[in-house]
Protein backbone atom coordinates (compact mmCIF):
# COMPACT_ATOMS: atom_id res chain seq x y z
CA UNK A 1 0.00 0.00 0.00
CA UNK A 2 1.34 3.37 -0.85
CA UNK A 3 0.40 7.11 -0.47
CA UNK A 4 -0.25 9.67 -3.92
CA UNK A 5 -1.59 12.47 -4.63
CA UNK A 6 -4.93 12.10 -6.85
CA UNK A 7 -6.58 14.84 -8.73
CA UNK A 8 -9.55 13.66 -11.20
CA UNK A 9 -12.03 15.20 -13.53
CA UNK A 10 -13.48 19.02 -13.90
CA UNK A 11 -14.63 20.16 -10.31
CA UNK A 12 -16.54 23.35 -9.15
CA UNK A 13 -13.77 25.99 -7.19
CA UNK A 14 -14.12 25.72 -3.55
CA UNK A 15 -15.93 22.07 -3.61
CA UNK A 16 -14.30 19.74 -0.56
CA UNK A 17 -12.02 17.42 -0.67
CA UNK A 18 -14.81 14.71 -1.39
CA UNK A 19 -16.03 16.58 -4.38
CA UNK A 20 -12.87 18.12 -5.26
CA UNK A 21 -11.05 14.97 -5.45
CA UNK A 22 -7.32 16.31 -4.66
CA UNK A 23 -6.33 14.81 -1.48
CA UNK A 24 -3.43 12.56 -0.94
CA UNK A 25 -4.79 9.12 -1.16
CA UNK A 26 -3.72 5.22 0.47
CA UNK A 27 -3.51 3.47 -2.80
CA UNK A 28 -3.81 -0.41 -2.86
CA UNK A 29 -3.76 -2.49 -5.74
CA UNK A 30 -6.98 -5.27 -5.97
CA UNK A 31 -3.98 -8.34 -7.86
CA UNK A 32 -3.83 -10.82 -6.23
CA UNK A 33 -6.77 -10.37 -3.74
CA UNK A 34 -10.41 -12.12 -3.79
CA UNK A 35 -13.11 -10.07 -2.89
CA UNK A 36 -12.90 -11.45 0.67
CA UNK A 37 -10.25 -9.82 1.24
CA UNK A 38 -10.17 -6.69 -0.83
CA UNK A 39 -13.24 -5.98 1.16
CA UNK A 40 -11.76 -6.62 4.03
CA UNK A 41 -8.61 -4.26 3.84
CA UNK A 42 -11.61 -1.44 2.69
CA UNK A 43 -13.25 -1.28 5.74
CA UNK A 44 -9.82 -1.98 7.96
CA UNK A 45 -8.79 1.47 6.43
CA UNK A 46 -12.26 3.15 6.90
CA UNK A 47 -12.05 1.82 10.68
CA UNK A 48 -8.45 3.39 10.89
CA UNK A 49 -9.82 6.50 9.98
CA UNK A 50 -8.76 6.89 6.29
CA UNK A 51 -10.63 9.53 4.42
CA UNK A 52 -9.56 8.88 0.87
CA UNK A 53 -8.75 4.77 -0.89
CA UNK A 54 -7.39 4.24 -3.76
CA UNK A 55 -7.72 0.78 -5.56
CA UNK A 56 -6.61 -0.47 -8.79
CA UNK A 57 -6.67 -3.08 -11.07
CA UNK A 58 -9.87 -3.83 -10.22
CA UNK A 59 -11.51 -6.97 -12.11
CA UNK A 60 -14.96 -8.31 -11.40
CA UNK A 61 -14.41 -7.84 -6.88
CA UNK A 62 -17.62 -7.89 -5.40
CA UNK A 63 -19.25 -6.02 -2.97
CA UNK A 64 -16.75 -3.37 -2.94
CA UNK A 65 -17.73 -0.77 -0.42
CA UNK A 66 -20.91 -2.74 1.02
CA UNK A 67 -22.17 -1.49 4.14
CA UNK A 68 -19.31 0.97 4.62
CA UNK A 69 -20.29 4.33 6.05
CA UNK A 70 -18.70 7.69 7.22
CA UNK A 71 -17.19 10.02 4.92
CA UNK A 72 -14.35 7.84 2.77
CA UNK A 73 -13.51 8.45 -0.42
CA UNK A 74 -13.03 5.43 -2.60
CA UNK A 75 -11.74 5.81 -6.04
CA UNK A 76 -11.81 2.44 -8.18
CA UNK A 77 -9.66 1.73 -11.23
CA UNK A 78 -11.11 -0.98 -13.08
CA UNK A 79 -13.99 -2.96 -13.37
CA UNK A 80 -15.78 -3.49 -10.11
CA UNK A 81 -18.40 -6.41 -9.76
CA UNK A 82 -21.66 -7.47 -8.58
CA UNK A 83 -23.63 -5.32 -5.39
CA UNK A 84 -20.83 -2.22 -5.75
CA UNK A 85 -21.65 0.20 -2.92
CA UNK A 86 -24.93 -2.25 -1.65
CA UNK A 87 -25.98 -0.55 1.82
CA UNK A 88 -23.38 1.90 1.89
CA UNK A 89 -24.45 4.80 4.14
CA UNK A 90 -21.97 8.20 3.22
CA UNK A 91 -18.98 7.42 1.32
CA UNK A 92 -17.99 8.94 -2.38
CA UNK A 93 -17.47 6.15 -4.48
CA UNK A 94 -15.97 7.00 -8.03
CA UNK A 95 -15.23 4.35 -10.69
CA UNK A 96 -12.93 5.34 -13.60
CA UNK A 97 -14.02 2.53 -15.71
CA UNK A 98 -17.61 0.40 -16.09
CA UNK A 99 -19.79 -1.63 -13.52
CA UNK A 100 -21.63 -4.48 -13.65
CA UNK A 101 -24.79 -5.62 -11.69
CA UNK A 102 -27.16 -4.02 -9.12
CA UNK A 103 -24.63 -1.01 -8.17
CA UNK A 104 -26.11 1.08 -5.09
CA UNK A 105 -28.61 -2.31 -3.83
CA UNK A 106 -30.31 -1.11 -1.09
CA UNK A 107 -27.81 2.62 -0.61
CA UNK A 108 -28.99 4.36 1.98
CA UNK A 109 -26.79 7.71 1.24
CA UNK A 110 -23.91 8.74 -0.31
CA UNK A 111 -22.47 8.81 -3.95
CA UNK A 112 -21.60 6.60 -6.76
CA UNK A 113 -19.99 8.23 -9.86
CA UNK A 114 -19.28 5.82 -12.50
CA UNK A 115 -17.16 7.20 -15.49
CA UNK A 116 -18.39 4.43 -18.02
CA UNK A 117 -21.04 2.42 -18.08
CA UNK A 118 -23.37 0.18 -16.03
CA UNK A 119 -25.36 -2.99 -15.70
CA UNK A 120 -29.02 -4.23 -14.60
CA UNK A 121 -30.73 -3.08 -12.10
CA UNK A 122 -28.66 -0.71 -10.66
CA UNK A 123 -30.24 1.56 -8.27
CA UNK A 124 -32.25 -1.64 -7.16
CA UNK A 125 -34.32 -0.52 -3.58
CA UNK A 126 -32.47 2.61 -3.46
CA UNK A 127 -33.19 4.51 -0.08
CA UNK A 128 -30.91 7.53 -0.44
CA UNK A 129 -28.14 9.06 -2.02
CA UNK A 130 -27.13 9.32 -5.63
CA UNK A 131 -25.94 7.32 -8.46
CA UNK A 132 -24.64 8.81 -11.38
CA UNK A 133 -23.20 6.96 -14.59
CA UNK A 134 -21.92 8.74 -17.17
CA UNK A 135 -22.46 5.81 -20.20
CA UNK A 136 -25.04 3.45 -20.69
CA UNK A 137 -26.93 0.98 -18.29
CA UNK A 138 -28.93 -1.90 -18.85
CA UNK A 139 -32.13 -3.36 -17.76
CA UNK A 140 -34.36 -2.56 -14.54
CA UNK A 141 -32.55 0.46 -13.10
CA UNK A 142 -33.93 2.43 -10.30
CA UNK A 143 -36.46 -0.82 -9.67
CA UNK A 144 -38.15 0.14 -6.40
CA UNK A 145 -36.42 2.93 -5.45
CA UNK A 146 -38.13 3.82 -1.95
CA UNK A 147 -39.81 6.65 -1.03
CA UNK A 148 -38.21 9.76 1.54
CA UNK A 149 -39.61 12.98 2.94
CA UNK A 150 -36.41 14.85 2.04
CA UNK A 151 -32.96 14.07 0.12
CA UNK A 152 -34.71 11.19 -1.35
CA UNK A 153 -32.52 8.76 -3.73
CA UNK A 154 -31.57 10.20 -7.60
CA UNK A 155 -30.57 8.38 -10.41
CA UNK A 156 -28.51 10.21 -13.14
CA UNK A 157 -27.88 8.20 -16.68
CA UNK A 158 -25.82 9.90 -19.01
CA UNK A 159 -26.48 7.78 -22.09
CA UNK A 160 -29.41 4.99 -22.58
CA UNK A 161 -31.64 3.10 -20.35
CA UNK A 162 -32.78 -0.35 -20.97
CA UNK A 163 -36.44 -1.75 -20.63
CA UNK A 164 -37.97 -1.33 -17.44
CA UNK A 165 -36.53 1.64 -16.38
CA UNK A 166 -38.31 2.95 -13.12
CA UNK A 167 -40.39 -0.26 -12.89
CA UNK A 168 -42.32 -0.27 -9.14
CA UNK A 169 -40.87 2.88 -8.34
CA UNK A 170 -42.09 4.45 -5.17
CA UNK A 171 -40.00 7.69 -4.91
CA UNK A 172 -36.40 9.89 -5.96
CA UNK A 173 -35.94 10.57 -9.38
CA UNK A 174 -34.93 9.11 -12.56
CA UNK A 175 -33.05 11.35 -15.16
CA UNK A 176 -31.77 10.05 -18.20
CA UNK A 177 -29.85 12.39 -20.92
CA UNK A 178 -29.19 10.36 -23.74
CA UNK A 179 -25.85 11.87 -24.73
CA UNK A 180 -23.93 8.54 -25.98
CA UNK A 181 -24.62 6.56 -29.60
CA UNK A 182 -27.16 4.38 -28.21
CA UNK A 183 -28.72 7.09 -26.38
CA UNK A 184 -29.35 9.39 -28.97
CA UNK A 185 -30.96 6.36 -30.97
CA UNK A 186 -33.09 5.76 -28.24
CA UNK A 187 -32.79 6.66 -24.89
CA UNK A 188 -35.24 4.32 -23.13
CA UNK A 189 -35.99 0.98 -23.69
CA UNK A 190 -39.87 -0.30 -23.28
CA UNK A 191 -42.35 -0.77 -20.78
CA UNK A 192 -40.78 2.74 -19.22
CA UNK A 193 -42.10 3.44 -15.36
CA UNK A 194 -44.09 -0.17 -15.47
CA UNK A 195 -46.29 -0.17 -11.79
CA UNK A 196 -44.44 3.45 -10.43
CA UNK A 197 -46.38 4.63 -7.60
CA UNK A 198 -43.98 7.59 -6.87
CA UNK A 199 -41.28 9.55 -7.84
CA UNK A 200 -40.29 11.15 -11.23
CA UNK A 201 -38.76 10.19 -14.63
CA UNK A 202 -37.42 12.91 -16.75
CA UNK A 203 -35.98 11.60 -19.99
CA UNK A 204 -34.28 14.47 -22.00
CA UNK A 205 -36.46 14.43 -25.34
CA UNK A 206 -39.46 12.57 -26.72
CA UNK A 207 -40.66 9.69 -25.49
CA UNK A 208 -42.85 7.32 -28.22
CA UNK A 209 -46.18 6.45 -26.10
CA UNK A 210 -45.69 2.88 -26.80
CA UNK A 211 -42.49 2.57 -24.89
CA UNK A 212 -44.89 3.69 -21.60
CA UNK A 213 -45.69 1.07 -19.07
CA UNK A 214 -48.74 0.59 -17.32
CA UNK A 215 -48.97 2.90 -14.48
CA UNK A 216 -46.89 6.15 -15.65
CA UNK A 217 -48.48 9.13 -17.15
CA UNK A 218 -47.10 12.39 -18.62
CA UNK A 219 -47.12 15.92 -17.04
CA UNK A 220 -45.44 19.26 -18.44
CA UNK A 221 -42.51 20.48 -17.05
CA UNK A 222 -43.11 23.65 -14.73
CA UNK A 223 -40.36 25.80 -13.14
CA UNK A 224 -40.10 23.67 -9.91
CA UNK A 225 -38.96 20.47 -12.32
CA UNK A 226 -36.41 22.77 -13.74
CA UNK A 227 -35.12 23.69 -10.53
CA UNK A 228 -35.11 19.96 -9.88
CA UNK A 229 -33.01 19.36 -13.11
CA UNK A 230 -30.42 21.73 -11.91
CA UNK A 231 -30.42 20.29 -8.26
CA UNK A 232 -29.00 17.20 -9.70
CA UNK A 233 -27.83 18.42 -13.32
CA UNK A 234 -25.06 20.76 -11.96
CA UNK A 235 -22.71 18.40 -9.78
CA UNK A 236 -23.25 15.80 -12.34
CA UNK A 237 -22.31 18.07 -14.82
CA UNK A 238 -18.99 18.98 -12.43
CA UNK A 239 -18.05 15.27 -11.98
CA UNK A 240 -17.99 14.45 -16.08
CA UNK A 241 -17.07 17.77 -17.43
CA UNK A 242 -20.37 18.52 -19.01
CA UNK A 243 -21.98 21.96 -19.73
CA UNK A 244 -25.16 22.39 -17.22
CA UNK A 245 -27.00 24.98 -18.60
CA UNK A 246 -27.57 23.59 -21.96
CA UNK A 247 -28.73 20.35 -20.59
CA UNK A 248 -31.31 21.87 -18.01
CA UNK A 249 -32.66 24.55 -20.85
CA UNK A 250 -33.66 21.31 -22.75
CA UNK A 251 -37.03 19.46 -23.50
CA UNK A 252 -37.45 16.52 -21.63
CA UNK A 253 -40.37 14.29 -20.97
CA UNK A 254 -41.59 14.04 -17.36
CA UNK A 255 -43.04 10.84 -16.28
CA UNK A 256 -45.43 10.51 -13.26
CA UNK A 257 -47.57 7.80 -11.30
CA UNK A 258 -51.14 7.93 -12.36
CA UNK A 259 -52.11 6.33 -9.58
CA UNK A 260 -50.79 5.24 -6.28
CA UNK A 261 -51.58 1.56 -6.21
CA UNK A 262 -51.35 0.54 -9.32
CA UNK A 263 -51.60 -3.30 -9.22
CA UNK A 264 -54.16 -2.75 -5.87
CA UNK A 265 -56.56 -5.05 -7.51
CA UNK A 266 -54.29 -7.92 -8.40
CA UNK A 267 -53.70 -8.38 -4.66
CA UNK A 268 -56.50 -7.43 -2.58
CA UNK A 269 -59.78 -7.94 -3.66
CA UNK A 270 -62.42 -4.88 -2.51
CA UNK A 271 -65.47 -5.33 0.03
CA UNK A 272 -68.14 -7.20 -1.55
CA UNK A 273 -66.27 -9.43 -4.38
CA UNK A 274 -66.01 -13.12 -4.23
Amino acid sequence: MQRHWLSLGCRRPGASDAHQGGTTVLTVSARGLDHVSLNRLLAEAAAAGERAVRVTEVLGHRYIGTGLGGELSLTLEGTPGEDLGAFMDGPTVRVLGNAQNAVGNTMNSGLIAIHGSAGDILGHSLRGGRIWVRGDVGYRVGIHTKAQPANGPAIVVGGAAGDFLGEYMAGGVLIVLGLTDQGRQRPVGNWLGTGMHGGTIYVRGSVPEHRLGKGAGREELTDADREELRRHLEPYCWEFCLDPDSLVSDSYTKLVPLTYRPYGRLYVSTVGEC
